[in-house]
């Protein structure tokens, strides 16, 4: 299976190289539940949309330092695609820009949240838990590392794991058995190096301290990026059987 990764995003200059570009990041992800995918990337922020929502399997929409709702001219061209890639039956996977970009295009709204900044591992309760999840316990745990939330969402929506902090932690679209996409607002790509490593360059800057030091604390607990993977590998080949069905 070839996905595409619909870069949204870039790896601060500093952190490359200790820990690669998002590209990079993404592939040891998604490889990492299934060593046969392979995958090629598209500079959404430089106008590189793919030439046809065909042109790959799937789908994978990376984090970003944007919103949904800024005023940038690849923003809506990215939400015709995610529509079009729906339509011609591509499976979608958005994390974090990802998920809320693909809750706008279908209908739902992604904001500021006034709930703050989300930073350091967070813990999320799995509200529902389709075939292709059945891998797991009843809490999950991520590296959360966003202001923006998913505020409100389409009715073809289905919830798969929330929190306090984030209710619309995690998103199937469609039948939850086989979806036309999943989204998840933390970073499953994350791993403890990468996540201490990025608070410590924006600490005092774009993340004030008073976040970033509780959020420190909680680096090295245990997180399960390599469930979503497998997860996602799962979802990936039940889509792709019902459409072969």
């Amino acid at each position: 299976m070839r996905i595409g990764i619909l870069e949204t995003g870039k790896v601060e200059g500093t952190l490359v190289p200790r820990h690669g570009d998002y590209p990079t990041i993404f592939s040891d992800l998604l490889r990492g539940g299934d060593p046969s995918i392979e995958t090629v990337a598209y500079d959404v922020l430089e106008g590189g949309l793919p030439p046809s929502a065909e042109a790959c399997d799937a789908w994978l929409v990376t984090g970003s330092k944007h919103g949904v709702y800024d005023d940038l001219p690849w923003i809506a061209p990215l939400a015709a695609f995610l529509r079009e890639a729906r339509a011609v039956g591509r499976p979608i996977i958005g994390i974090c820009f990802g998920h809320q970009i693909v809750a706008e295009a279908f209908g739902g709204r992604a904001e500021k949240s006034d709930r703050g900044w989300g930073v350091g591992v967070h813990r999320y309760a799995v509200t529902q838990r389709p075939d292709w999840m059945a891998e797991g316990a009843a809490e999950t745990a991520f590296h959360a590392h966003h202001q923006d939330q998913v505020t409100a969402i389409p009715e073809d929506a289905t919830v798969l794991a929330a929190s306090a902090f984030c209710p619309y932690a995690m998103l199937a679209y469609g039948d939850p058995e086989a979806p036309d996409a999943i989204t998840i607002q933390p970073h499953p790509e994350f791993t403890a190096a990468y996540a201490r490593d990025l608070v410590d360059l924006r600490s005092g800057a774009s993340l004030p301290e008073a976040i970033a030091a509780p959020a420190r604390e909680t680096f090295g607990q245990p997180v399960d990026g390599a469930l979503f993977a497998r997860w996602t590998a799962a979802y990936l080949k039940r889509v792709a059987a019902r459409q072969a069905a």
